[in-house]
């Protein structure tokens, strides 16, 4: 064996398992593995992942914030219009070097692999050059799949359709659209068909900003659903946001679902945005804005969490951690059922990669040996904690490291050094 992690916990409940890996694959994983190898780890009774995975973000506009200046109201159309404003001052070497940082970031959060959407109406089309560039220099450690994004609209904007065209045939791998921010409903129901043929007849994947709005009579949903079917491409779509999901009605809802369960449709909700600017027009009781997770899980619908801003014109926080992004999910999702709180632990980790199609994802044997370890007993204690990332491992080769975290207490009678993630251990 090339490496072998001892005495790990595994996201499906078993405890104590030895994880062996030989080539960059996960060889095999059983408990008291009597093989030696060149290294190990003593995981601990730590918990051992696969690695985080973000299906929805903006890498052109990562790490700019206060470009040219901050956003003041904290709204998206602020942000719009701050991004209108930095794109002419845009390089394609400024934009590599955020994006190189934010995957430093990422990889000592755990995160190796990410979607990320870039847009495609300025002309010059910089952003494409940069972060197909930021693809080749990061793939031996983290996967990154780019969006042909049409982020100014498919229709609405001058020269879009041949710029996504264009972004497609230098690299890109999947189409994008934001059907919401055209002109008029009619200009977005076309937008979806006109993206989705595109698509097909590329043999690529879609995935579109949809109906990202409190609207509840917006239904591009629906027409990207149908486009779906028409064209053939279940399981290869995926509609992100969906926010106006959130003030439809039940009735309309009760139809929606099975007509996305029967495209194969994949969701992206974006939690930490979508609470952040949705229901801004709202007095009170204010709307949450995000899309029906918990249903859209019950009705088999595969349903990721994605971070989509961090440091940029619409959102000033945020630190690659897909375990926070999760955690807000969990609450504003009243998911705090055992299963569902599981299941959002596998809304950053597995329903995410395969929404990218990731090849060789998971944590059994003959998958890439891509695993975290992190310092926490169980999913459930990793949302809680949202713990340091102990390894990261990238096909069997050790990435990223931290130490154990644990404060030193100076209080008369009490144990000196607290470890959060051993509380529990006791009872």
């Amino acid at each position: 064996m090339d490496l072998i992690i001892r005495n790990a916990n595994l996201p499906d409940g078993r405890k104590g398992f030895d994880i062996g890996i030989k080539d960059a694959k996960i060889a095999t994983i059983e408990t008291s593995l009597p093989s030696k190898a060149n290294e190990e780890i003593d995981a601990s009774g730590y918990l051992a992942s696969p690695p985080f995975v973000d299906a929805h973000f903006h890498m052109d506009a990562t790490l700019s914030i206060g470009q040219p200046r901050l956003n003041q109201s904290g709204t998206l159309l602020e942000g719009i219009e701050l991004w209108g404003e930095l794109k002419p001052h845009l390089t394609v070497e400024a934009i590599k070097e955020r994006a190189l940082r934010y995957c430093d970031m990422a990889v000592a959060r755990g995160l190796l692999a990410i979607r990320s959407h870039v847009d495609i109406c300025d002309p010059r089309l910089l952003a494409v050059d940069a972060l197909l560039e930021v693809k080749k220099e990061v793939a031996h450690y983290l996967d990154l799949q780019l969006v042909a994004f049409p982020q100014d609209g498919f229709f609405r904007s001058p020269d879009a359709a041949i710029l996504l065209e264009t972004a497609l045939d230098r690299g890109v791998e999947v189409v994008g659209g934001i059907p919401h921010f055209e002109r008029t409903m009619e200009d977005g129901k076309e937008s979806v068909e006109a993206l989705c043929r595109i698509a097909a007849e590329r043999g690529l994947r879609v995935d579109m900003h949809c109906d990202e709005s409190d609207d509840p009579n917006s239904r591009h949903i629906e027409t990207l659903t149908a486009e779906t079917v028409r064209h053939g491409l279940q399981g290869r779509v995926t509609g992100s946001h969906l926010t106006s999901m959130h003030s439809m009605d039940n009735y309309y809802v009760s139809k929606l679902l099975p007509l996305m369960s029967e495209a194969e449709m994949n969701v992206v909700s974006n939690p930490l945005i979508n609470i952040t600017i949705q229901g801004r027009h709202d007095t009170y009781p204010k709307r949450r804005g995000m899309t029906r997770v918990p249903e859209m899980m019950k009705t088999g619908l595969n349903v990721a969490f994605g971070h989509d801003c961090v440091m940029d014109p619409w959102y000033s926080l945020g630190s690659a951690d897909m375990l926070e992004v999760a955690s807000m999910g969990l609450h504003v999702g009243q998911m705090t059922g055992v299963e569902e709180m599981k299941s959002c632990f596998r809304a950053v980790t597995e329903f995410p990669a395969k929404i990218m199609g990731l090849e060789g994802y998971g944590l059994e044997k003959g998958c890439n040996a891509d695993i975290v370890i992190l310092q926490a007993a169980d999913p459930i204690e990793a949302l809680r904690l949202k713990p340091n990332r102990l390894f990261v491992i990238r096909r069997g080769k050790i990435i990223a490291r931290s130490q154990p975290l644990q404060s030193e207490l100076e209080l008369p009678g009490r144990p000196k050094l607290v470890n959060f993630s051993e509380i529990l251990k006791k009872y």
